[in-house]
């Protein structure tokens, strides 16, 4: 019985470690990121803005955890 919960346990593992699904949504989330830094280094004043929007996805995030 445990040997069959252990095998059935390595295929699922496999089978994640296999999905790339969500890899093409946390690229473009870090691709995004990373052009927000840049932009706030080179003009400052853009920096506020970027400030509020990632305050605003982050109280988001913060919610969806807690619900």
């Amino acid at each position: 019985m445990l040997k069959l919960r252990l095998m059935k346990l390595g295929v699922k593992l496999q089978q994640i470690v296999k999905d790339t699904r969500g890899q093409d949504l946390i690229e473009y989330a870090l691709m995004a990121g990373f052009v927000a830094v840049a932009a706030g280094a080179i003009m400052p004043g853009v920096a506020s803005s970027i400030n509020v929007v990632f305050s605003k996805v982050n109280s988001l995030m913060i919610q969806a955890a807690s619900s």
